[in-house]
């Protein structure tokens, strides 16, 4: 006979042979395995709220279920993405719940390393996983994710093209029936609300049969996704908003039942249908402000990627990806993004997957093969035809995962979602003791009605609203003023910097209004060809700078081509050995005189002069430090010699400027600061930054004409809107405020509604008008203070 032990992890019998660990018994190891994955990364919280909280990873062998996902037509349709025998893939589990279950999905790699990034969409209940198909096989992962309890959905609309239908019918169907028993279960109850009685008893009796007759369907349809989802999660020891509700729903519809077999009266019909209409009126609203939030972070909150169009005669025109369209001829520079599926035409692709798979192995591509959007080309120039229309929403999902590994959400974010659990078990608790009060002092129906009242007025999603609608907001206004973020967790790491930290070049300086010279041995035409289509081949800014100079110039090919970040670039062309750069890595010397920013050429080894050009700063550029140096610590951190030192000195300390850094000894002196307590914002070119940008609290990168996006940043700044860049950080820190604002009237709400239902002055009807009410009143809160702060700072 089995001792009956629970597994610590699960709750399933550990039988007569417990694995044993740490003293704890479990069912199997794992339970084991998955018990220490949560403990050794302090989730330790999982097991707080439920008596066997774990999920099990079960020894069971599938036999063939899953075989039909090794047929490699089922495999090409659910991959969005097989290069190199690296896969990526997203799947539907509506099984997902809470804070747990995301990490433990996150953290598929510890369970088979096979699993190289995944990343849960916690609102539509997603996870996308890349992972290597010689480890791990797409069946294998399902088979993985079925033995942890979390099985995905798969079936041909997961497979095939969803046409989504904006209305939740079902939700509708709800509401209808709702309100069709609200309405007539109001009627029937006009006798009473009139004359305190039944016309006569007869036809009262028959009225009570009716009106609680309409109320079945009221609460074992219209109220089954609360009942369910309290019963669902209070099996499991969960607890979440549905489980006050769906007491509530029960205990009116039992009271009601018993008042009505024994005669005693009608019961709460109306106020259960009443309260249940009103119910699923706030829901249907909740959902379609998500709705709208989530289309306009998709497709108005993109960042910002321009490309460069060749024409039939090669012309290069640089345009915006949303004018991109099949069969266009794309120039693809070295560390330039793929903006959609297409097919290499010429040139030698050595193409970085990273920002798709987190696998940083260049994949090397020959001519007529196809490459996957959201690639990076690493070599020089090529050229591409567009084979699909690009997808701005595909874009800004790949930039948020893009963040090696770390999870996006903020420990503000953490702490909302844990003050929301704690916060429904609270409301329980009060609402039990009302009850118990208000049973003792008057009778069992005034303590019922103050029961549901209780349960229902009081809501935690004012509070969880507070923050995605703020900062929401919040987006969508900096979107419109050029100045576009990655998520919302952006906001919130702007909002405590206190030390701003400057590139020069490209940043700080206008890269396409130079004035441009040469110093040295004369240049022929045909060399000056050769450095044209070198640099061609580069988006550094001094880079554009020379190619636009000499613009009407062809280019050649350019073989090995390679370029050294924040040093220079070097391939060869005409038969020459050409290398563009600084003078560190030409093997030049630089004058002491100059102040100009300069860029060294040779031929074969041999240091031919120097490209000198005279930088001119960005419009606003007096005005926006003389703003920023009152309120933060401000740093300018460059490649470039220290030529324009006393131009800079009069704007900035003078120690506070670093010249001729390396990309890693900018990352090196961001961390400096970060090790004396200082929270940098880093603002470059995104180019020689991105070390930098991965150091700091936070990044922004400046876009021109061209723009270039690098995965690193966490914010992209429209170069013109340069001299708004104080107001943009004011505005930041406005939402903050009016975030903890929008806490306030949660909070506040929550008081009074509480406070008035425990003395009884609330029935349940009015308690369902006003627990969505309270969202309403946060959102509209929200995006009024948010644009008008945003109209008067921006």
């Amino acid at each position: 006979m089995s001792n009956q032990l629970p597994c610590v992890h699960c709750g399933s019998d550990c039988g007569n042979f417990p694995v044993k660990w740490n003293n704890q018994n479990f069912c199997c190891n794992g339970c084991v395995q998955v018990y220490k994955l949560l403990h050794e990364n302090r989730m330790g919280q999982y097991y707080t709220l439920r008596a066997a909280p774990g999920l099990r990873i079960d020894d069971e062998q599938y036999g063939t279920k899953y075989a039909w996902l090794d047929k490699p037509e089922v495999q090409a349709k659910l991959y969005e993405f097989f290069e190199n025998n690296i896969a990526k893939v997203t799947l539907h589990i509506p099984s997902i719940h809470c804070v747990s279950c995301i990490w433990l999905l996150e953290h598929l790699n510890k369970l088979n390393p096979g699993i190289k990034y995944s990343s849960v969409n916690f609102i539509n209940k997603t996870l996308t996983a890349s992972f290597d198909t010689t480890e791990i096989t797409l069946r294998q992962l399902i088979e993985l994710l079925v033995s942890i309890h979390y099985i995905p959905e798969i079936n041909l609309q997961s497979i095939e093209p969803e046409k989504q239908d904006k209305t939740d019918k079902h939700l509708m169907y709800r509401i209808g029936v709702a309100g069709f028993a609200f309405g007539n279960v109001m009627l029937y109850s006009l006798p009473e609300y009139f004359n305190g009685a039944p016309l006569n008893e007869a036809l009262g009796v028959f009225l009570y049969y009716l009106g609680f007759i309409l109320t079945i369907p009221v609460v074992f349809y219209s109220g089954s996704d609360y009942i369910l989802s309290g019963w669902k999660n209070i099996r499991k020891g969960l607890v979440n908003i549905d489980l006050p509700i769906a007491i509530g729903i029960i205990t009116l519809f039992l009271v009601t039942s018993f008042d009505v077999f024994t005669g005693r009266g009608p019961g709460y019909s109306d106020s259960l249908a009443g309260f249940m209409f009103f119910l699923l009126l706030g829901r249907w609203y909740q959902n379609k402000t998500y709705q709208a939030l989530s289309f306009d972070r998709d497709y108005k909150s993109y960042f910002p990627v321009a490309v460069t169009k060749l024409s039939n005669n090669d012309t290069e025109t640089s345009i915006l990806l949303d004018e991109v369209v099949p069969g266009n001829r794309l120039l693809i520079r070295n560390k330039e993004l793929i903006p959609a599926d297409a097919q290499l035409i010429s040139g030698h692709a050595l193409i970085d997957y990273s920002f798709v798979t987190g696998e940083s192995n260049p994949v090397a591509k020959a001519v007529g093969e196809p490459l996957y959007a959201g690639g990076i080309q690493t070599g020089g120039a090529i050229v591409i035809e567009i084979l699909t229309e690009v997808k701005q929403s595909h874009l800004t999902e790949l930039w948020n995962q893009n963040n090696q590994g770390i999870s996006n959400k903020s420990k503000l974010i953490s702490a909302i979602d844990h003050i929301a659990v704690y916060f429904t078990i609270a409301i329980i608790a009060i609402a039990l003791v009302s009850l118990a009060g208000w049973w003792v002092a008057t009778n069992f129906g005034n303590a019922i009605l103050v029961l549901t009242s209780v349960l229902i007025v009081a809501c935690p999603c004012a509070l969880s609203m507070s923050l995605p609608f703020t900062y929401g907001s919040a987006m969508r206004v900096l979107g419109q003023h050029g100045v576009y973020l990655k998520n919302t967790g952006t906001l919130e790491k702007i909002k405590n910097i206190d030390t701003i930290v400057f590139d020069k070049t490209g940043t700080l300086t206008k890269p396409n209004e130079q004035a441009i010279t040469f110093s040295g041995e004369p240049l022929s035409e045909t060399e000056i060809q050769y450095i044209v289509s070198l640099v061609r081949q580069s988006v550094h800014p001094l880079s554009f700078a020379i190619a636009k100079k000499f613009a009407e110039i062809p280019a050649l090919p350019v073989e090995g081509f390679v370029e050294m970040a924040g040093r220079g670039i070097f391939g060869k062309t005409g038969g020459f050995d050409v290398m563009v750069g600084s003078a560190s890595f030409i093997g030049a010397e630089i004058s002491a005189t100059t102040k100009t920013s300069q860029v060294f050429v040779s031929f074969n080894g041999s240091v031919r002069g120097s490209f000198d050009i005279q930088n001119k700063y960005r419009d606003g550029f007096n005005e926006v430090i003389s703003q920023l140096s009152s309120h933060y610590n401000l740093y300018v951190l460059s490649g470039d010699n220290n030529n324009e030192m006393n131009t800079l000195a009069s704007h900035f300390n003078s120690g506070n400027l670093i010249f001729n850094q390396t990309p890693r000894q900018k990352q090196q002196f961001i961390a400096s600061l970060q090790k004396n307590g200082h929270k940098v914002l880093m603002v470059g070119d995104g180019l020689n930054d991105a070390g930098a940008f991965l150091q700091s609290d936070a990044s922004m990168s400046l876009a021109d004409d061209v723009y270039h996006f690098t995965p690193a940043c966490d914010a992209i700044v429209e170069a013109g809107r340069f001299n708004n860049f104080f107001n943009v950080i004011r505005f930041i820190k406005s939402a903050g405020k009016i975030l903890y604002f929008s806490f306030a009237i949660s909070l506040i709400y929550n008081i009074v509604g509480l406070t008035v239902a425990i003395s009884g002055h609330l029935s349940p009807v009015i308690a369902a008008i006003l627990m969505p009410l309270s969202s309403i009143t946060v959102v509209a809160f929200a995006t009024l203070a948010t644009r008008l702060s945003g109209r008067k700072m921006l």
